[in-house]
């Protein structure tokens, strides 16, 4: 019994992480130009100085 406790515990933090990426994948509100969440926002000042 205590090792099912442990098993369902371990998919519940699973599944509640692959919901909390998915959530922050689609919301629009912190998200700067693109959904993957990598901070690439289109708005930031680019690294390459154009002359």
């Amino acid at each position: 019994m205590e090792q099912q406790i442990i098993i369902w515990a371990l998919f519940l933090v699973a599944a509640g992480y692959m919901g909390w990426r998915i959530w922050k994948a689609f919301d629009r509100r912190n998200s700067g130009g693109c959904a993957k969440g990598c901070g690439c926002a289109a708005d930031k000042v680019s690294s390459v100085k154009i002359k």
